[in-house]
């Protein structure tokens, strides 16, 4: 197999991994569902084709205070967050409470806002005393 059939793969299983969870990425969830489609990626190749991706505007990075980025494809418009405390997933939410300038101190002027819901996602709440295999394990 070629270098070049290699990075199409790669950048294929990369953008696969962020298409079907439909949601914001750590590089670690990116790096293990694409290892699924392409066995023996590296987390070097993630972060050179989300580099890549970021440059060309196929993907966004989504930032969480004392968290690492996320990452989910473009074009999905306005939208906030839910993150989940006990997993550490994050999920799109496309519902938004709308105009927040009245938030504002007088005077000033909002020129955009971003919401994050923190609680507990479905899967987390359905089965609470089983961590989900997503679930970050605690260092050691």
């Amino acid at each position: 197999m070629s270098t070049a059939e290699r990075n199409t793969r790669q950048r294929d299983a990369i953008k696969a991994a962020l298409e079907s969870a439909q949601r914001p990425l750590s590089t670690q969830e990116i790096l293990e569902a694409a290892n699924a489609q392409v066995q023996g990626l590296g987390i070097a190749t993630i972060y050179r084709n989300l580099k890549s991706f970021l440059q060309s505007g196929e993907i966004a990075q989504v930032s969480m205070p004392g968290d690492s980025p996320r990452y989910e494809l473009s074009g999905h418009g306005h939208h906030h967050h839910f993150h989940c405390t006990r997993c550490d997933r994050l999920f799109d939410v496309h519902q938004c409470p709308g105009d927040l300038k009245n938030l504002a101190p007088q005077g000033f002027t909002v020129e955009r806002h971003e919401l994050t819901l923190y609680g507990v996602c479905a899967d987390c709440k359905n089965h609470p005393t089983q961590a989900p295999d997503h679930a970050r394990q605690p260092a050691a």
